[in-house]
């Protein structure tokens, strides 16, 4: 009998360990083939360094070579789409979080082998062709849509104000199985230019440096079109698509000079149910948290708002809030390994220090501005300034972070390297300091145990504090 206990509890141990790693998320991340060069002096928030012009919109990029981008093994891009404005479409050669800074409009996921379940009626088509095609997904301000590596997308602006994305792309998972870590989009339409123009050369020439081989560019040096139907013979896309080459030329684009975002003249016509925004608005609120069983890759839900007020995982009426979403509330994070967080703070308030246990954390500036100090492993401060709206910023994993506003709001969006990324606060009601026996502390830091214990009991809110007196350095409850 006490050999049978012994047993059970040994199973029950194991299970609470097996659980315990799994909940956490704190295992070897096995989806990640990069270990980033993160020995950093100094961090800086960053404005975009390349701007690309198209009829009818703007991309910027962030270089992906600079230190902070090779440290997270990511790269950054936004994209400002103009009313009937199409986004032509593309895919990307690792998996990406995208996030809806300002705008509406539909996007359609095109995931391969799934069923065309949106069709005219019939009557409708032209020469008695109907249309079909996958499912469009309504988006808005707040939404933000995960896309594999590998699956194309296309974006639609049938809104009346500019649609601005803001994207971070994991080029460090192992779905990226190029033999660099250089971001690349490959367009199945128009004649665009390369979305990371100025890195692409630079990666280009170190990688030809690395291996001293020069690689094939093809037959044609001078090449005019930039799509993948480009290299194809048109007798080949002919023969493919069962037309004349005159309409299969017309898939190389090669006398486009658009770009990547084109203007549609008359509004986009696609088969779409009239109340499909409002459809969409009632699953979020229904059951939104579905656990993935039921879920395929056809019918997974790739897209979740963490912009409204009413999602705060953390809401103080006096600091802010904070909206965090994950692989438990949007299963698809799980396959790709990433996650984000919607902040706001309001003036005088602060987020208290803490850092990344799990995952790095790319920091997008939506609205105002913020004091930010990021301190790393030996004690440095390696960025200490102010961080404003469009600026991106990079906090490595474990690297210690505190944000304060001061006479206005800061909002922001921040991207982690984990499906679960999980915060260790430095203050406060759940910080590791107020987890230690006060004689720790009083050994540490060489204080009294009263001290120590002003340390731990003083502060009791958890995440979000505020000021109400700046003269006399007091922080309300939050």
């Amino acid at each position: 009998m006490p050999s049978m206990v012994k047993t059970n509890a040994l199973l029950s141990f194991s299970l609470f360990l097996v659980l315990f790693h799994g909940s956490l998320g704190l295992t070897a991340d096995r989806s990640r083939n990069h270990q980033g060069q993160c020995q950093l002096d100094r961090l800086n928030a960053l404005k975009p360094d390349n701007r690309v012009r198209s009829e009818a919109g703007l991309t910027e990029s962030w270089d992906p070579s600079h230190d902070q981008f090779q440290c997270a093994g990511v790269a950054v891009v936004r994209r400002t789409i103009e009313p009937n404005g199409l986004l032509l479409p593309s895919y990307s050669n690792a998996p990406q979080l995208i996030y809806i800074v300002q705008g509406r409009g539909v996007a359609g996921t095109l995931m391969p082998g799934c069923p065309e379940t949106f069709q005219e009626s019939q009557g409708q088509g032209s020469r008695g062709l109907q249309d079909q095609h996958q499912k469009v997904h309504r988006f808005r301000e707040g939404d933000v849509i995960a896309l594999p590596a590998g699956v194309a997308q296309w974006c639609y602006n049938d809104g009346n104000e500019r649609v601005i994305t803001v994207a971070v792309l994991d080029v460090a998972n192992n779905a990226n199985q190029l033999d660099d870590m250089s971001p690349r989009n490959f367009y199945l339409a128009g004649n665009p230019q390369e979305d990371f123009q100025q890195e692409q050369g630079q990666s280009r020439q170190r990688r030809e440096q690395r291996t001293g081989r020069q690689p094939f560019r093809g037959h044609d040096q001078q090449q005019q079109c930039s799509n993948i139907f480009c290299g194809m013979e048109t007798s080949l896309l002919a023969e493919a698509f069962k037309v004349d080459e005159q309409v299969a030329r017309r898939l190389q684009n090669e006398s486009d000079r658009r770009g990547n975002i084109v203007k549609v003249k008359g509004g986009l016509q696609i088969v779409m149910p009239p109340s499909l925004r409002q459809e969409e608005h009632e699953q979020e609120h229904r059951g939104e948290h579905r656990n993935g069983l039921e879920e395929t890759m056809c019918t997974m839900r790739i897209r979740e708002n963490i912009g409204d007020a009413s999602r705060a995982d953390v809401f103080t009426p006096e600091a802010g809030r904070i909206s965090t979403l994950n692989s438990h509330k949007l299963p698809i994070l799980r396959h790709i390994q990433l996650s984000a967080e919607r902040g706001v703070l309001y003036n005088e308030a602060m987020m208290v220090p803490h850092w990344n246990l799990n995952a790095h954390s790319i920091i997008y500036g939506i609205r105002g501005q913020a004091h930010v100090q990021v301190v790393d492993h030996s004690g440095r401060t390696v960025f200490d300034g102010e961080m404003r709206e469009g600026q991106v910023l990079t906090v490595p994993q474990n690297f210690a972070v505190v944000k304060r506003s001061d006479q206005q709001n800061f909002e922001w969006v921040s991207f982690k390297t984990n499906d679960n990324a999980m915060i260790s606060p430095l203050a406060g009601r759940t910080s590791a300091l107020r987890a230690m026996p006060a004689e720790v502390l009083a050994n540490a830091f060489r204080i009294s145990v009263e001290d120590a214990r002003r340390i731990k009991f003083e502060r009791q809110e958890t995440t979000l504090i505020s000021r109400r007196s700046t003269r006399s350095g007091n922080w309300a409850e939050a």
